[in-house]
């Protein structure tokens, strides 16, 4: 039987702890210690082995002297429990399945924190530059040859888990699991490849691993806020993948790590195009061409072109329309929540005004939570900042439109010059109509609390205040 054991690892508040990369460093040296087994497995605690047969489907790349410089084998994140049409795009299917597809074609897909098979020799320096640790009983090739239980091994790993023992050390900057971002798992994997490793991502029909999502918005939002703050700090630090990476291993696999590390960026153009459009119909203004102008036909290429590739690829990977709807809704969501919120943490972090530290998602399963999940009812309740911007595009949304169509039929705009905000207006309705449930329509705990009703409607009139005084200027 193999051995099972558990390590409680000290902490300080005199040395910093690291969050999740710091409990990952441990173990490896730990597990160096007691066995320095050339091949380790990193898993959630959330998530659990569903095939017998994976370690040696993983076997099958890392014994291959063809693929000595693949430093991990990444299996996609499966979760159970999902609802029929995933109303909260827990899936993930971009970051798990279809965005790795794509970078396997490269030099590898990233590392998503779980289901990943290592090579312990991956994280001590390159394929060909091998960085000695400060104990030469962790190095990878040391061989113990004493028992787990002697009282050797027991006080070395009692040693190297020492929250002072990494004092000095090159542990998380290069060797180990990588410090310096709230998403150690992206960062780790992005250096691993920078290095020179390869690594290969493997989706079998059978889920390797099950795992939880959480199963209401503020926690779905909370979530991406903490990997939005992490990207940055990797994107604007001096590892940023669009130079440090574009030099390390080429201009394509610089561009796929961008593409995760300034996810907070999306807020911009989303958030912009929640309220400005709007805002201007509201005020008779539309910065749009009109219908009979050659320019409007490329708004509408650019906007079916972007939604059929992406449903398209969502389906092609079995998913149905109804999970790809719900998906591009969270989305935008996210666009104008997590992101937002992400990236203004993130710069104000960087003036020094504001911190932020590591938010553990919340896994626990309430009993009438549940059941709204699995009704496809999304759960507001509790009074989250995160749902104000929301609300507030939701408002602004109905009242555009609303403005639109009443116009039209008083005859005092034509279509053609409004059509645009008019289908952008309806869109975003169409998109915020849980929102309106919420407000409206429920009486259950999971509806929009009124506090964030009031400082919506607050700020959604602020914003209609400031929009009408510049375009009275104009």
């Amino acid at each position: 039987m193999p051995n099972l054991v558990y390590v409680s690892r000290q902490k300080s508040k005199a040395s910093h702890h690291h969050f999740k990369a710091g409990a990952l460093n441990v173990l490896l040296r730990v597990s160096a210690a007691m066995t320095n087994a050339p091949l380790i497995l990193t898993l959630d605690c959330d998530m659990y082995s569903n095939d017998p047969n994976t370690p040696l489907q993983m076997l099958c790349f890392m014994l291959d002297s063809k693929m000595s410089k693949y430093g991990y084998v990444q299996f996609p994140q499966r979760f159970h429990g999902i609802n029929k049409n995933d109303i909260y795009g827990g899936e993930n299917k971009r970051l798990f399945q279809i965005n790795p597809i794509g970078m396997d074609g490269l030099a590898g897909t990233s590392y998503v924190g779980t289901g990943t098979f290592f090579r312990r020799r991956a994280f001590f320096g390159g394929p060909s530059s091998c960085v000695s640790a400060e104990k030469p009983e962790l190095n990878p090739n040391h061989v113990v040859d004493k028992s787990i239980q002697s009282e050797a091994v027991l006080e070395m790993a009692q040693s190297v888990a020492s929250c002072e023992y990494e004092n000095g050390t090159k542990w998380g900057y290069k060797m180990g699991f990588r410090y310096g971002s709230l998403v150690e798992d992206y960062f780790t994997g992005y250096q691993l490849n920078c290095e020179g490793w390869d690594s290969v991502f493997y989706h079998p029909d059978r889920a390797a691993f099950w795992g939880d999502i959480p199963i209401n918005l503020d926690d779905v939002l909370s979530q991406n806020k903490r990997w939005c703050v992490g990207l940055l700090e990797v994107g604007f630090s001096k590892y940023s993948p669009i130079i440090f990476g574009k030099k390390s291993r080429g201009i394509l696999m610089g561009l796929a790590y961008s593409h995760f590390a300034f996810w907070g960026i999306w807020s911009i153009p989303v958030t912009i195009y929640a309220f400005i459009p709007q805002l201007a119909l509201i005020n008779g203004v539309s910065p749009f061409p009109k219908v009979s102008e050659p320019w409007f036909f490329l708004y509408v290429f650019l906007f079916l072109g972007s939604y059929i590739q992406d449903c398209l690829d969502f389906m092609l990977m079995g998913a149905t329309f109804h999970r790809w709807w719900n998906d591009q809704r969270m989305w935008l969501i996210r666009g104008i929540s997590s992101y937002l919120f992400g990236s203004i943490d993130f710069f104000l972090k960087s003036l020094g005004i504001s911190t932020f530290g590591f938010v553990i998602t919340n896994k626990v399963i309430d009993d009438e939570q549940n059941k709204h999940y699995e009704q496809g009812v999304f759960e507001f309740g509790v009074a989250s900042p995160l749902f104000v911007p929301l609300t507030t595009a939701a408002i602004i949304n109905f009242i555009a439109f609303s403005v639109g169509v009443t116009r039209l039929i008083l005859g005092q705009n034509k279509l053609e010059d409004i059509l645009i905000q008019l289908i952008l207006s309806g869109f975003g309705i169409v998109n915020c109509w849980p929102v309106y449930e919420a407000i409206l329509l429920r009486n259950d705990k999971g509806k929009m609390p009124l506090k964030i009703t009031f400082l919506s409607s607050l700020l959604a009139f602020s914003l209609y205040s400031l929009s009408y005084c510049l375009t009275s200027k104009i």
